[in-house]
């Protein structure tokens, strides 16, 4: 997929992209970015909250029951079913659902490795969609459309906008900013 930032430069809000040869190009609006931010709040505030919920919670945050009970009609409930049966593996998922979501939530919040946070966030949806399967009203649920948000804030640069990721991409090291130095730092940050 190639992007044209040719136009970024004369032309304000203008994005553009190819991919299988359709083009698609668009002009948002001048408060879109104060949505991206928005969004990206929004899913850190969500994300922090379900985290700190369950590590502060009185009893220990226990992933089994959900993983063995996925249901059969999940195209995933057989992976499901091996998860929740392989004690390494459930005890795994206990530590990594909840200090995955506050770690993904701060993130989001402070705006840093925001894509980086939103990959595994978007990932943690995917794999909850599959896991809280019912497509009695359609395909989309909650889940899903999480899933998007999460997609958005990372395409979106979301980090870039009222976040640490602007000041990180934009410190020098040896006469040279970090990310022309490191441009794979640009696939976390942002």
């Amino acid at each position: 997929m190639a992007t044209d930032t040719s136009n970024f430069r004369t032309e304000a809000n203008v994005f553009e992209s190819d991919l299988a040869g359709i083009t698609v190009r668009g002009k948002a609006h001048d408060l879109s970015a104060w949505f991206v931010v928005a969004l990206r709040l929004m899913m850190g505030y969500a994300f922090l909250h379900a985290g700190w919920t369950k590590i502060t919670a009185a009893e220990p945050f226990d992933a089994g029951g959900y993983l063995t009970n996925v249901t059969a009609a999940s195209p995933l409930s057989g992976l499901f079913h091996w998860m929740g049966q392989t004690g390494w593996f459930v005890e795994f998922v206990n530590l990594a659902v909840p200090w995955g979501e506050l770690l993904i939530g701060m993130a989001l919040l402070v705006g840093v490795v925001t894509r980086l946070a939103a990959f595994f966030g978007a990932f943690m949806m995917l794999l909850f969609y599959f896991g809280n399967w019912e497509v009695q009203h359609g395909l989309v649920n909650g889940d899903l459309a999480y899933m998007l948000v999460f997609l958005a804030v990372a395409a979106f640069g979301a980090g870039r906008l009222v976040g640490l990721d602007a000041i990180i991409e934009k410190y020098e090291t040896g006469g040279e900013k970090l990310v022309e130095r490191y441009p794979k730092l640009r696939y976390l940050l942002g």
